[in-house]
């Protein structure tokens, strides 16, 4: 199987991501600040090392660094933690279900009241000023992806941190299809708030996930239990990353989660994967507008994109999948949990296929790829 789908999760994982996790589980899988003996110390340390990998990698504080099960729990976080009765937020046309049904929800349940923005795939600034036009008396927060999971389009998101301190607001970014493959510096680029899966660009292990914020915002809990610390004390301690992180973390897929980054500095980092992952993704797009019958959604994202959505004639996205399945290839197809997305572009019939080659894929397989869309676009079918 040829695995493009690293858009979901990426695949295979790096050996030293497998061995990080295999070696912990064998010798050193105790509570991490839930012991004074030697395996807990350990746990504690290698705990704080991820920890402080990712506030180096992010540029935040490292006790502003706080562990989730995934990036969909990060942004319930950051949504639920931060925002108040009657505040109200603006997101994306793109953004993933994990950003719109909290919000959705917090709105029906009369908490917060939420509007979206359009997005102009070929002006950012019309983009910035869709946000702007939105902004009223009780706007608290703009929240938005980095990088569509459907489309590949980048949204201008230093831009629109800018637009949100003009105006005081707190800026939070769903990182989960540009952690990793996009340049992402929280002091730089005014960001307040990340949320970031592990198993993606990172090359982390699944179940795990992280919150990332700064100075600027002070996350309340929506999860309250044991932390390990001020265990006499009723109320949830007031420190951070222990005011977010009650019960047992997922250690072993975190400390392979540091042995994810450390792969992908050794690789050259993330410019080099960005660069990697686009330039299969340009050679996909030429080709694939050479095939008749196949409609390539690319006109909504920049050259430098790292996955492409098509369609092949009048299939359902999702029969075709299954098809290219059947020759070998792994590509997600449907909806893609981002229904504002598919909406905002036109595509809730018949959804997209979505393409994603990683680190591990080559050229070569791109034009096999190509040949077997080009067999299903002439009707032909697995043997």
């Amino acid at each position: 199987m040829i695995y493009l789908d690293n858009a979901a999760t990426t695949f295979p994982k790096p050996a030293c991501v497998i061995c990080a996790v295999s070696d912990f589980m064998k010798s050193a899988a105790a509570n991490p600040g839930r012991g004074s003996h030697a395996l807990s110390i350990r746990a504690s340390y290698a705990l704080f090392e991820s920890r402080a990998l990712l506030a180096e990698f992010f540029h935040t504080d490292v006790s502003r660094v706080a562990f989730t099960m995934n990036c969909t729990q990060a942004i319930n976080f950051a949504l639920k933690g931060c925002l108040q009765k009657g505040d109200h937020v603006i997101i994306s046309s793109l953004e993933h279900n994990a950003v719109y049904r909290p919000l959705f929800r917090m709105q029906q349940d009369g908490f917060v009241t939420f509007d979206v923005a359009e997005v102009d795939p070929n002006d950012d600034g019309r983009t910035v000023r869709n946000f702007e036009k939105l902004i009223r008396e009780t706007t608290k927060m703009i929240f938005c992806t980095h990088v569509s999971n459907v489309f590949g389009t980048e949204l201008p998101i230093a831009s629109l941190a800018r637009l949100a301190h003009k105006h005081g607001l707190v800026f939070g970014v769903d990182a989960a299809q540009s952690a990793g493959c996009y340049r992402l510096n929280m002091e730089d680029m005014g960001i307040d708030l990340v949320c970031v899966p592990g198993h993606k660009g990172l090359f982390g292990p699944m179940g795990t996930g992280v919150l990332l914020f700064g100075d600027q915002v002070s996350p309340a809990p929506i999860l309250e239990g044991g932390t390990g610390s001020l265990s006499l004390q009723a109320e949830q301690p007031e420190e951070y990353p222990d005011r977010l992180e009650s019960g047992t973390l997922n250690l072993p897929g975190i400390v392979g989660l540091a042995a994810g980054l450390r792969f992908l500095r050794s690789i050259g980092g993330v410019d080099a994967v960005h660069e990697r992952e686009a330039e299969l993704i340009r050679v996909l797009k030429s080709d694939l507008h050479a095939i008749r019958g196949v409609k390539v959604y690319d006109r909504v994202q920049k050259d430098n994109a790292t996955l492409l959505s098509f369609n092949i004639g009048r299939l359902q996205s999702e029969e075709a999948a299954r098809q290219l399945s059947g020759f070998g290839f792994a590509v997600r197809a449907g909806y893609h949990c981002a229904a504002l997305a598919h909406r905002s572009m036109n595509t809730t019939d018949p959804g997209t296929i979505r393409v994603s080659p990683g680190v591990f894929s080559t050229k070569q397989q791109m034009k096999n790829f190509i040949f077997y869309v080009n067999q299903i676009a002439l009707g032909k079918k697995v043997c």
